[in-house]
């Protein structure tokens, strides 16, 4: 026995000059199949619903309510498990997510989440650690299955359209407004959801020529009287003078300034200041004959030129209040209950129009506002800003 172990242990410590060359590399190569073959199957083992919640803190917590959500039954048939949105795809990016997921074996040993209690108290945290990673890469998981080349807009609801279409244009990321679409959202992150239907109820109808009246939430504006081919969107809470009313569609105008350099698709509703009346498709904001202008002016700033004009554009026939304040009342409320979740939320006065939008973008990863809510805040905020207060700040 000692000398077979000897002789073992010669060949293994110097396999050159027992075996041959060809001998090694066929056998490397087969031991090279076995270790990653072996390695692979470990590793698809790990990306299992079954093993996601094989520990108790997934399967009592996050695992029962995505049974309550489309992602687990629907018209498809098609569900989604915990490793197709948890676990990237490609395999870098997975194993590097394996690597990040070591932390989780270190709190189901030490019981970090162990308990229902200990799980809410530290919801909000690991709620942002994924929803980072979505931000990061640009919600990849999500776009595996919804693609925006892929989207039927015409079977979505006219609501979503105006969404949907704006955020395919951006690439946008889904995590930007579909947070707690598959699980629960954090303990008070769910104050704006909703909200805004309501306040649409408060709508003013019988809307007369003539007169100015605001637009309650985004709404999506046409070339004709048909409604039948897109011009663009209107912001919330912008102003369009009513120009026409014919049965369900009404021809509005709206004022504003654009920046002549590019394809002016943007309407702004002051010189030199971001605040976003509306959008407007490309062919539209190339279409010189539906524009009246007036005054062109420089951006002492950036050294862009400014045109300011009309433009007259049909619509649905709704969704417009005549009083700018009872959306600015929703929009404070808003505003003071979901952004003071984390920390005493900053006053209206204390930024400038133009500083206020990168404020509020980063301040939306910690709520749940829908994009018509969060539309109307920050209208709301760059309105009553620094340059249209004289209060101190």
């Amino acid at each position: 026995m000692k000398n077979m172990l000897k002789k073992f242990w010669s060949i293994v410590s110097k396999p050159s000059v027992h075996l041959s060359f060809g001998f090694l590399t066929i056998g490397g190569f087969v031991a090279g199949i076995i270790f990653w073959g072996g390695f692979n199957t470990a590793l698809e083992v790990t990306n299992t619903e079954e093993f996601c919640i094989g520990c108790h803190e997934m399967a009592d917590n996050v695992y029962v309510e995505l049974q309550e959500t489309v992602h687990w039954k629907n018209n498809s048939g098609v569900r989604a498990t915990c490793p197709d949105c948890h676990v990237p795809h490609n395999w870098t990016d997975k194993i590097a997510r394996k690597m990040q997921a070591s932390k989780e074996v270190y709190g189901a040993i030490f019981g970090t989440i162990n308990t229902r209690e200990k799980f809410l108290a530290k919801r909000g945290e690991l709620a942002q650690h994924e929803w980072d990673r979505f931000t990061a890469n640009n919600s990849l998981e999500c776009k595996n299955c919804h693609n925006y080349n892929s989207m039927d807009f015409d079977s979505m609801s006219e609501r979503a359209q105006v969404q949907m279409k704006m955020a395919a244009e951006r690439d946008q990321s889904c995590i930007d407004c579909h947070k707690g679409i598959a699980h629960e959202l954090p303990e008070n992150m769910n104050s704006g959801e909703g909200t805004l239907a309501k306040l649409e109820e408060m709508a003013t109808s019988g809307y007369k020529q003539g007169e100015t009246y605001y637009s309650v939430r985004q709404l999506p504006m046409f070339t004709s009287q048909e409604l039948n081919e897109e011009a663009g969107q209107l912001n919330a809470a912008t102003a369009v003078k009513i120009i026409e009313v014919n049965g369900d569609a009404i021809k509005v105008e709206i004022d504003g300034w654009r920046k002549t350099k590019g394809f002016g698709r943007v309407l702004f509703e002051d010189f030199a200041m971001n605040i976003n009346d509306g959008f407007l498709t490309k062919e539209v904001a190339q279409n010189d004959s539906i524009f009246q202008k007036g005054e062109t002016k420089e951006d002492d700033l950036t050294g862009l030129p400014w045109q300011k004009v009309s433009v007259e554009l049909w619509m649905r026939n709704g969704s417009l209040t005549d009083s700018r304040e009872t959306l600015w009342q929703f929009a404070k409320t808003t505003y003071d209950t979901a952004c003071s979740v984390c920390h005493t939320q900053p006053a209206e006065n204390h930024f400038d129009t133009n500083t206020w939008p990168g404020m509020f973008n980063g301040m939306l990863s910690f709520v749940n506002l829908d994009g018509d809510t969060q539309a109307l805040v920050l209208k709301y905020l760059q309105l009553h800003s620094s340059d249209f207060s004289d209060a101190g700040h």
